[in-house]
């Protein structure tokens, strides 16, 4: 008789562990289980797993060899951008992360961890100044869910399901906020031009279905690295039905780059992981929202907020959460929905970033990354067959098409990967995004593009070469014809 499958380190394959677990949720089979699951989601097949180990040393050795298939930005000269960013991050930002006080990925809860609720207090009151807003959140799970929360506040105050997309959205972060919002809101596109909105386009769409707007979602910079500058016409187009404006952004140039606050913006949303938290294949995420000081909106933020108040002793203060009661931790299952506290470590971090920087490092760094992607653009726009796809201006991400000099991005990523170099993400058939950051020296664009070169110039020569031997060849038989 043949005994069931155990998995040595996974109990609850054992056949009386499965039955007692089925038996708890009062179904009969694994197939009963899941049959809420669509047929076309299951795996119909194991899942592709190496032989159970039978030694722990050797299942070590197993899990060690797979990681260490890995390659950071570190081993590599790294232009690899789209949502995750190589920025440099300050010694005392992970030593202050890292001490047990703080060491914990939630909030802490109220009367017992005051010095937790200073250190996010903090958080908010300097990316409040930064973005120029009152009101900033703990952070949320990570900018998508940040992006996907604002515009479901703006349908939950509006009471309406039309939302105006305006930019060139991160292809994942699209794909999750459309996921998020699907149920309540619908998203209308207005195709960009030159990089950034349309906005003649945009405002027609919004005056045509006014009664059914609910926001207009405009990311700044753009997928491509584009920076909006019609944000002040597209906010005036959205008050004019009686809708929101809400902006996704990276906040890291807004030391030198006027914030959406001042252009109109009612909700400004976005992700923290340029300050001060690491790569870390795929990056710790944190997401933001900022709103003005209006108790409509404060109260639609889902997600905790902490602020300063008084004490029973006369000059001491102490800090605490601000409207609990609209949180999912005070509401459960009756919030308007469920944020959780995995992120409140990165606010931390963010916020030591912050203090360090101070208003002369945001404005030295936005200048920094304005001035080198510039550059960057420049010097790959001078190469033969390379050209910029559009004129905006441009923080820290570009995109750069290789069809002039019919090479594909794939030739180029694999060709300069081959060298040590990631030279951006493939985009298009012949179209490359390319970031730069602080970390990023002139040298390390100069060598980018001379690879680039030495790329582009052994395609012109075999392009060359071939049309001289097909050349030769049609010479040959019209020789030979004429002879015969």
């Amino acid at each position: 008789m043949t005994q069931p499958f155990v998995h040595p380190y996974l109990p609850n394959s054992a056949p009386d562990v499965k039955a007692a677990m089925l038996a708890a949720v009062g179904a009969e089979s694994i197939e009963e289980f899941y049959v809420d699951v669509p047929s076309d989601l299951r795996m119909d097949r194991p899942l592709d797993l190496p032989a159970a180990l039978v030694a722990e040393q050797d299942l070590v050795r197993h899990v060690e060899g797979v990681l260490n298939k890995n390659r950071s930005t570190k081993e590599k000269l790294s232009f690899l951008g789209a949502g995750t960013y190589n920025h440099f991050v300050p010694a005392v930002v992970d030593e202050v992360i890292n001490r047990s006080e703080f060491l914990t990925a939630y909030a802490g809860e109220p009367y017992e961890d005051h010095g937790r609720f200073q250190a996010l207090f903090t958080y908010q009151s300097l990316m409040a100044e930064l973005l120029n807003m009152d009101v900033v959140n703990v952070p949320t799970y990570d900018g998508y869910q940040a992006t996907a929360t604002s515009l479901s506040m703006a349908g939950r105050m509006s009471g309406r399901r039309g939302v105006v997309v305006v930019s060139d959205v991160l292809p994942d972060k699209l794909s999750r906020v459309s996921d998020f919002v699907r149920p309540n809101l619908d998203l209308s596109f207005v195709p960009t031009v030159n990089g950034t909105a349309d906005v003649a386009a945009a405002v027609a769409l919004v005056e045509s279905r006014g009664d059914e707007i609910a926001a207009i979602w405009v990311e700044t910079p753009s997928y491509s690295g584009a920076v909006e500058t019609a944000i002040r016409q597209l906010a005036d187009a959205a008050h004019s039905v009686g809708a929101i404006l809400v902006v996704g952004t990276d906040p890291v140039g807004y030391g030198v780059i006027t914030p959406p606050a001042d252009q109109g913006a009612d909700i400004v949303c976005g992700d923290i992981q340029s300050f001060g938290l690491h790569q870390w294949f795929g990056g710790a995420h944190g997401g933001f929202i900022a709103v003005h000081d209006d108790p409509k909106f404060v109260l639609e933020m889902p997600s905790r907020l902490f602020g300063l108040a008084s004490t029973d002793v006369p000059g001491e203060y102490g800090f605490g959460d601000v409207a609990y009661d609209r949180t999912s931790f005070a509401m459960r299952e009756d919030g308007k929905e469920w944020v959780g506290t995995a992120a409140a470590l990165w606010g931390i971090a963010a916020g030591v970033y912050l203090a360090l920087m101070g208003p002369q490092g945001m404005a030295d760094l936005g200048e920094t990354l304005l001035a080198r992607t510039r550059y960057a653009q420049q010097q790959l726009a001078g190469l033969a067959g390379v050209t910029l796809t559009d004129d905006a201006l441009h923080l820290r991400e570009f995109v750069v098409d290789f069809s002039g000099a019919s090479v594909t991005a794939h030739r180029v990523v694999s060709t300069l990967r081959a060298e040590g170099i990631e030279p951006g993400v493939v985009v298009g058939e012949y179209e490359l995004l390319v970031c730069v950051t602080e970390v990023t020296t002139q040298a390390d664009i100069d060598r980018l593009v001379a690879s680039v070169a030495a790329v582009l110039n052994t395609a012109a020569a075999n392009t060359s070469a071939h049309t001289s031997a097909n050349r030769s060849a049609n010479t040959s038989v019209n020789t030979e014809e004429k002879s015969a």
